[in-house]
């Protein structure tokens, strides 16, 4: 058995120069999600790893991973995933230097990007390539048990050049509405939830098996040069029907993507107006959406505006208000008023184009700005209408007066139709708080009027060029 030494009687470690210097590696600081992974977005296999193609850019990649959103354990670590808009599988290819655990562990990289593919994730760059053949008809025969709702034909190519269809001779575009709850519905929901959580802000998958889920989707249908229809996705969104009393229902707009490729090509104006016409068609009760973001609440404001413009019963009551502003002065008001739309209009509205008032208002504010002329002349009684509005909207009352204040409270039910009702006192405080200080709330206000008046002014020219072009 060996003896435990006596280090004491060691002269050498006394010795400064032989003691046994002990260090410690840095702390792995990681590296964010963003930094390390690209996603490519291919229609054919002459596609891949070629440098023209289409690179997404997603909402939030940080957001699948763990803790605090960062990849430990790798050197020099590089991910690159295709993903197919043909049969929309992934197939994710990693690379880096070195692995080890440096104080944080080792990001477990297969179950983070499972987290984001499920079983769209293939295993092999081989398997990827051969989807390209084995689901190239995936669309067309999903689509096969959907009611095409809206079809236009587009002169010339209409999809981007590098689909693979760069040669075809016609091509059609189709809206199909497909209810969610049937297999095939749900299948080609499952393989679109990757692009969904990539590209749609905020968002969850909705229930495949909920037969109150809808799905509308924009498809590009065009014959190749051997006389085959090929189908490729270009958008679609999810609307759920739900039943309003006594014997109607409402849509709610819940999600809408756009592939890449395809945006801003006006895409997302054709699927508002097919779910317009289904609306009305169907004499649901009104259309709404469900927490839109700034560019789309933009564009859906445009289409609407522009509806309201041919909307006969309403044309009265904008011109009344437009002469209302005209008089003047009412920037030198104490009260302006806020020059509403009659109840009658609103429910004018909401009946015959399903615009819910909340809507409705949005596009009130810009009717009555096409309608006064001239502009600059009248602008400053035309922020002071603005302005009231917001204050009302934020502090809940009328600068100045007393009477009935309406608070939105969230809701799971009807969040659009949620709210509590009191009476408050001209002496009683405010029920919102947006600042202690009176001169702060007064310049967050301000703030507020000016980037709406600026909003106002970029749909009215917008939907002034949209009108000009449909009557040349």
């Amino acid at each position: 058995m060996g003896q435990k030494q006596n280090h004491q009687s060691d002269p050498d470690l006394n010795n400064d120069s032989k003691k046994r210097r002990v260090g410690f590696s840095a702390l792995d600081s990681g590296v964010e999600a963003k930094d390390c992974i690209k996603i490519f977005l291919v229609s054919s296999k002459e596609e891949f790893n070629a440098p023209e193609c289409f690179v997404l850019d997603p909402v939030d990649l940080n957001s699948f991973f763990d803790d605090d959103g960062k990849i430990y354990g790798y050197e020099g670590l590089q991910i690159t995933v295709w993903v197919s808009s043909i049969s929309f599988h992934a197939y994710a290819d990693i690379t880096f230097q070195s692995s080890s655990d440096r104080g944080k562990g080792v990001t477990d990289l297969k179950s983070a990007l499972q987290r984001i593919f499920a079983e769209t994730l293939v295993e092999s760059k081989d398997e990827f390539l051969q989807t390209f053949s084995s689901d190239k008809d995936f669309v067309r025969t999903t689509i096969s048990s959907g009611e095409v709702l809206k079809h236009k034909v587009v002169n010339g190519h209409a999809g981007d050049s590098n689909n693979g269809l760069a040669n075809s001779a016609t091509s059609d575009i189709e809206a199909v509405r497909m209810v969610v709850g049937n297999m095939a519905t749900g299948h080609l929901y499952s393989r679109l939830i990757p692009l969904v959580l990539l590209l749609v802000d905020g968002s969850s998958p909705i229930d495949v098996t909920d037969p109150s889920w809808e799905l509308y989707l924009i498809i590009q249908k065009e014959t190749d040069q051997q006389g085959e229809i090929q189908c490729r996705l270009i958008g679609f969104t999810a609307v759920y029907r739900f039943y309003h009393y006594p014997d109607s229902s409402r849509l709610r707009l819940s999600q809408i993507l756009v592939l890449p490729p395809y945006q801003h090509k006006g895409y997302g104006r054709y699927i508002l107006e097919v779910l317009n016409e289904v609306a009305t068609a169907e004499n649901v009760f009104d259309l709404t959406v469900e927490e839109p973001l700034d560019h789309f609440q933009h564009i859906r404001t445009c289409v609407d505006t522009l509806r309201l413009l041919r909307f006969e019963p309403i044309q009265h009551s904008v011109k009344v208000a437009a002469s209302l502003l005209k008089q003047g002065k009412l920037s030198k008001k104490t009260h302006s008023p806020r020059l509403m739309p009659p109840s009658s209009a609103i429910e004018d509205v909401r009946k015959s184009l399903k615009i819910n008032k909340k809507q409705f208002l949005q596009c009130w504010e810009i009717l009555i700005y096409l309608g006064i002329s001239p502009v600059d002349k009248h602008m400053d009684d035309f922020v002071s209408i603005i302005s009231n509005r917001v204050k009302y909207d934020i502090l809940g009352q009328d600068s100045g007066t007393s009477g009935k204040q309406l608070i939105e409270v969230p809701s799971d039910y009807e969040p659009e139709t949620s709210f509590v009702m009191f009476r408050s006192e001209g002496n009683e405080a405010s029920s919102v708080h947006m600042d202690d200080s009176q001169t702060n709330q007064e310049e967050q206000l301000q703030k507020l009027v000016q980037e709406r008046v600026k909003e106002i002014q970029l749909i009215a020219e917008k939907v002034t060029q949209s009108s000009n072009a449909a009557v040349n």
